[in-house]
């Protein structure tokens, strides 16, 4: 006699024939700690995120019993937060590993749709003459509209041929580039770039870089630690400062770029999928680009609603691949040694 056997369906889960959901898991009924412990955000942060997101999770097909945008949410959250499909995460919301990975792909890419909204620098002046004095309040730096650095996270190999995604420590990574306010808001990001690529090789390369180029916020500029060439819109730290001028220059550089070295800490210990402490991402680069910049924009989101960037439980120094040792060619570009010359005489004389 022939046994019947029931096959799963993911993609029948998720979108539904007729259009209806499955909601196994209701907010209503846990509490705020359970959220914040399982998926790290609170009750109305996911509510909200259910509101941008609903249509995007909710697209009709012939299919029937589609997870809800809710339940999608929170699965990919739960990865976001943790870094793994755990078995437990799954049961507690009702759907299978496969399911939660199709919900984590939904939400990435619902999210990198709106990047553009939430990730961008301001276009009026008085936004960024605000910046300016930001950053002015932070350490005594002026005209300063942004921190630039890169930072790596590691990936699966792409395949064992490749090796552009190898970074220096023999580790597969993608090198990727961002530019923060002072409350640790991201402005730029780019998180396509190989990890083979030194940092200031990126910024050579980088759609940021063209736009500076092209005059945009003349008389401003990003600060960028010492794996960066200096340039007119960039400002450096001096290799050796000589005069008191300089040290204090250095001085107050580095007091201004630690916001993004917070900026990235914060990143990681909210995203548990970027620090490496449950193993690469097991993606391809594409795709691991877009969980990547998925992150930052829940990052930003989570600022305009409140959450303190310094709130998330802190972590230790976030491991990257030392930097190369590199001759420095600031001199090459005689017009951005001029304005940093200025910069000392005028202000940390």
């Amino acid at each position: 006699m022939a046994i019947p056997i029931t096959v799963l369906d993911c993609d029948l889960l998720l979108y539904g024939r007729g259009h209806r959901t499955l909601d196994r898991f209701k907010l209503d009924d846990v509490t705020d700690e359970y959220l914040m412990s399982m998926y790290g955000f609170p009750r109305q942060f996911i509510y909200y995120l259910v509101e941008l997101l609903g249509a995007s999770l909710s697209r009709p097909t012939q299919r029937s019993r589609a997870i809800s945008p809710e339940t999608q949410i929170l699965a990919a959250l739960g990865f976001y937060t943790s870094g793994s499909f755990q078995t437990r995460m799954g049961d507690a919301i009702g759907i299978s590993q496969a399911s939660m990975s199709r919900c984590v792909a939904n939400v990435t890419e619902a999210l990198v749709e709106r990047a553009s909204q939430f990730i961008r620098f301001p276009a009026d002046e008085a936004s960024v003459q605000a910046l300016k004095d930001e950053f002015y309040g932070l350490a005594g730096m002026p005209g300063v509209i942004g921190v630039v650095d890169c930072i790596h996270v590691a990936i699966k190999a792409p395949n064992a041929e490749d090796l552009s995604y190898v970074n220096r420590k023999g580790l597969h990574s993608l090198n990727c580039l961002m530019v923060c306010d002072i409350r640790g808001a991201l402005m730029t990001v780019e998180t396509n770039w190989p990890g083979s690529l030194q940092d200031c090789a990126v910024l050579q390369q980088s759609s940021l870089s063209s736009q500076f180029e092209a005059g945009m916020h003349k008389e401003s500029w990003l600060l960028g630690d010492s794996s960066f060439f200096l340039r007119t819109w960039l400002m450096t730290p001096l290799h050796i400062p000589e005069t008191p001028a300089e040290y204090r220059y250095n001085m107050a550089h580095s007091a201004t770029h630690s916001v993004m070295e917070k900026t990235f800490r914060t990143l990681c210990s909210r995203f548990r999928c970027l620090d490496g402490s449950k193993g690469a991402l097991q993606y391809s680069p594409e795709k691991s680009s877009h969980i990547i910049l998925a992150c930052c924009v829940l990052h930003n989101i989570s600022l305009e609603h409140g959450m303190d960037v310094w709130s998330s439980p802190g972590t230790g120094p976030v491991e990257q691949p030392p930097e190369e040792e590199s001759e420095h060619m600031e001199s090459l570009d005689l017009e951005a040694d001029r304005i940093r010359q200025e910069l000392m005489l005028t202000h940390f004389s």
